[in-house]
């Protein structure tokens, strides 16, 4: 039974919220009377950098969730688990962020590199495949057809991106974390800026 979507992107909202919260949770205090407190706030890079690379990819999940939801104008039970399965890793998030920030700057960190890019890679399968099911079973407002072409072929590069992203860790997790911004900011750009883009 076909539903409206306001119910999903309000549940979808919370998930976010709570999960891009706990983010914070990870960054500790250093305890008092244990040496120069600004060295010790220093000694925590990693999890700083390892906070805002998290939030900033969440915040772009968000956004792109929204956007996707702004095409889609009806839903049924099987859009419903593809959107469950989505926020399931979205709420996975902030364990892998802890392992590299712990872990960052370790003989570790590639192994929890691999680990925070794998999950990138499942959620952008996830993405992909509630977004292209909404297009086949034709969920979509049909007077947003352009832009729907658009995030199409945007959502397309997502999951081989990321599986490159998987492959430049073992390698070098540095540039791993550097191509991890670079994604964050290509699937930050609304579809409509790409579509000016291809006119040009």
């Amino acid at each position: 039974m076909e539903t409206e979507t306001t119910r999903i992107e309000a549940f979808s909202d919370g998930m976010f919220a709570i999960a891009i919260t706990l983010l914070i949770l990870e960054i500790k205090i250093p305890p008092a009377g244990q040496g120069n407190l600004a060295a010790a706030l220093l000694r925590q890079w990693p999890s700083y950098l390892a906070f805002f690379l998290s939030f900033a990819f969440i915040g772009i999940m968000w956004m792109n969730h929204h956007r996707m939801f702004t095409h889609i104008e009806r839903s049924n039970d099987t859009l419903l688990v593809l959107n469950l399965l989505l926020l399931l890793g979205v709420t996975a998030i902030p364990f892998p962020t802890a392992v590299l920030a712990v872990h960052l700057g370790t003989p570790g960190q590639r192994t929890a590199a691999l680990l925070y890019n794998g999950v990138f890679v499942v959620i952008a399968i996830f993405f992909n495949v509630l977004w292209r099911y909404a297009v086949s079973r034709r969920l979509l407002d049909k007077s947003m057809q352009a832009s729907a072409a658009m995030i199409s072929r945007q959502y397309a590069y997502g999951p081989l991106m990321y599986a490159a992203c998987f492959v430049v860790a073992w390698i070098d997790v540095r540039v791993s974390i550097a191509l991890n911004v670079v994604l964050a900011i290509f699937f930050a750009l609304p579809p409509s800026l790409m579509r000016r883009a291809d006119s040009n």
